[in-house]
């Protein structure tokens, strides 16, 4: 059993950072804690201000085609609610950030993203929560 942090964050944001394309985790609250965490989508997605955020968002990362493909791969892949879906290391927690994610008042920096091809079913909580999961090899 591997006992380890984790947090939950709305879709489409668990996804777009399990998946490589989100750098950072905007909070009202700041955190000491630096390492590696679960990430678990939360059992409701964000409004649809928040979509088009994400989807605006990466049309200034992407040119228009890339970020077609990496939003059509959310639709078909990123549809998990409820569940662990990934783990990313928490290296830095910033006020202020160059990246186009951040929109503060914190921002968590996130490196080493991991998406699961399994998501594990597990209830959330707010802020950091601890989360024991059994790990076998190659079911992750």
């Amino acid at each position: 059993m591997s006992e380890m942090k984790a947090l939950s964050i709305k879709q489409p944001w668990a996804w777009l950072i399990c998946a490589g394309h989100k750098d950072i985790e905007n909070r009202i609250w700041a955190t000491s804690f630096r390492g590696r965490i679960y990430v678990h989508a939360g059992k409701e997605a964000d409004c649809a201000s928040g979509f088009r955020a994400a989807f605006n968002t990466l049309r200034i990362l992407h040119d228009q085609s890339d970020a077609n493909i990496i939003w059509r791969n959310f639709w078909a892949l990123g549809q998990t609610y409820g569940a662990i879906i990934g783990e990313v290391d928490i290296m830095d927690c910033v006020t202020e950030s160059e990246s186009p994610w951040f929109v503060g008042p914190y921002g968590f920096i996130l490196t080493n993203p991991t998406l699961y091809d399994k998501p594990i079913p597990c209830r959330g909580s707010l802020r950091f929560f601890e989360v024991e999961i059994e790990r076998r090899k190659g079911e992750l």
